[in-house]
């Protein structure tokens, strides 16, 4: 069996970073805007953005033309002290070029909810942007209403359509706490109480733009709300206006996108529960969002009825959207590194939306943008690993977790550490019809198992410090998953080879 050039999970390079993906498709390649973390980064988005593509028909072959934008090149980043930008957007204007739209942040998210969106433009999808100006209204006043956070853009037949957005619970306490909490709300949004108390400023939101890109022409309003007024924070119960559709605790967080697929705006976006991509539906762009459900989670939180508590990795922030790549779709998304949530790479899967416009959930794995399993013969990285778990894992990305089992890096190598008894490392797919062993790159003490679709192949004893190969017999099947369990010890991977 020869090894034919193949994609996985994260499909960039292993020492490569970009969370909040959104993919589009622009003539005969598809691109990837999204943040840049930096590997064993401190905050979020510390490195400049990089626009990453394909060719629709090889998804294998990913490649980059460098830096394509810098938070310094916008005014407001010296003036205002933000360093950083956040979560893009990408979209075609009608005259031709190519806009980004993003917001500025400084360490640990301070300043990042404050605005206004700024926009940078190219002749290009993946050249040098320049920048080119904020959202204002039209007398030149930065539109700062709402929460300019997580820009996403659409082109709809010519109509520019912006939405962003944010939410956090200050809003909805009980009527004792609240005025305590839009003081607060008021800090953390820079906004003053009296336009809290008045209108709000929580949830998903939309404007059209003018064809100038910067200028809106219809004001913001509220799509997406995640709590309905005199709801009850604990019950977790958020309603769509009008609609009256139960989001059952999958109401909107951050991470607005949209497309427009057969007629109907697909707003995809990040829950509150934050591990997961939602998506609501609606015969028109700015009102009237039904409900349609997850479509991934970081964890499998959901897949097949698994709970928050067997969660099946760190999970985390989570920001991403769906696109049509040579006829098939795909959910692009990012998993967590390092025990934090700043150093996140990008992950897909392929997905389907059925003949109802129903996109059912799907389960992460290793073979992601792949044509099939992965081979059953050559060298994978022990990095590209969909499962990692104790059965305890932690939820959570503001602050680092030491002594969890994690992906992380020393000295250029990129490998998996902090195994000890009950964990679970999980490869899924590959093709092991041919496949006769498995040689495992392992340092540190102890024993582990390797097993193919529950059953167990074999049973390894490690003492070394150095990375050592450990091999033991592996027989299996198409689509089989391959897992290894730690039964005391502590171990770590580097790679492994199918033989």
């Amino acid at each position: 069996m020869n090894q034919k050039r193949q994609v996985w999970n994260p499909f960039l390079p292993m020492d490569t970073y970009i969370p909040d993906g959104e993919p589009h498709v622009f003539g005969d390649r598809v691109y990837l805007f999204g943040s840049h973390d930096k590997e064993a980064g401190e905050t979020f988005c510390m490195l400049d953005y990089e626009v990453w593509s394909a060719p629709i028909t090889d998804l294998t072959d990913w490649s980059c033309k460098g830096t394509s934008f810098s938070a310094s090149q916008d005014p407001l980043s010296k003036e205002t002290n933000r360093k950083y930008i956040y979560a893009p957007d990408c979209v075609k204007g009608n005259d031709g070029r190519y806009y980004l739209y993003y917001c500025l942040s400084g360490e640990h998210g301070n300043g990042g909810y404050f605005g206004p969106i700024g926009v940078a433009v190219c002749d290009i999808p993946d050249g040098k942007y320049k920048f080119y100006g904020h959202v204002h209204f039209p007398d030149g006043t930065p539109c700062k209403k709402f929460v300019p956070f997580d820009p996403a853009v659409i082109n709809d037949d010519g109509v520019i359509r912006l939405y962003y957005g944010t939410w956090y619970p200050f809003e909805e306490l009980p009527g004792i706490f609240r005025p305590i909490m839009q003081r607060i709300e008021a800090d953390m949004f820079n906004k003053n109480v009296k336009e809290i108390q008045k209108n709000g400023v929580m949830g998903a939101v939309t404007c059209v733009l003018c064809d100038d890109m910067l200028t809106i022409k219809e004001e913001p309003k509220p799509i997406l709300p995640t709590e309905t007024k005199g709801t009850p924070f604990e019950s977790r119960i958020h309603i769509f206006p009008k609609s009256g559709h139960n989001l059952a605790g999958h109401g909107f967080f951050e991470g607005s996108s949209i497309r427009k697929i057969n007629g109907k705006y697909y707003f995809i976006y990040s829950s509150v529960n934050n591990h997961e991509l939602c998506y609501a539906v609606s015969d028109f762009p700015d009102r009237d969002f039904q409900y349609g459900g997850v479509i991934i989670s970081n964890g499998d939180v959901g897949y097949q009825g698994r709970k928050e508590r067997d969660r099946l990795n760190h999970t985390a922030t989570t920001h991403g959207s769906i696109e049509k790549i040579n006829g098939e779709w795909y959910i692009f998304y990012h998993r967590q590194t390092h025990g934090t949530d700043y150093s996140r790479q990008a992950c897909a899967e392929k997905i389907q939306i059925l003949s109802n416009g129903r996109i059912p959930q799907v389960e992460i794995t290793s073979c992601g943008l792949n044509d099939g399993d992965l081979c059953g013969r050559g060298q994978y990285p022990a990095t590209i690993c969909c499962n990692l778990t104790n059965g305890k894992m932690p939820h959570g990305g503001n602050k680092s977790f030491k002594n969890i089992p994690m992906i992380t890096s020393k000295n250029g190598e990129r490998y998996v550490t902090h195994l000890t008894k009950n964990t679970l490392v999980a490869y899924k797919y590959f093709d092991l019809l041919e496949t006769t062993s498995i040689a495992i790159k392992m340092r540190g003490k102890g024993v582990l198992s390797v097993y193919t679709q529950d059953k167990l192949c074999g049973t390894i004893l490690v003492d070394s410090e150095r990375w050592q190969v450990f091999s033991t017999n592996v027989t299996g099947k198409t689509h089989a998953d391959i897992t290894f369990q730690i039964h005391k010890g502590m171990l770590e991977i580097l790679s492994f080879e199918l033989i």
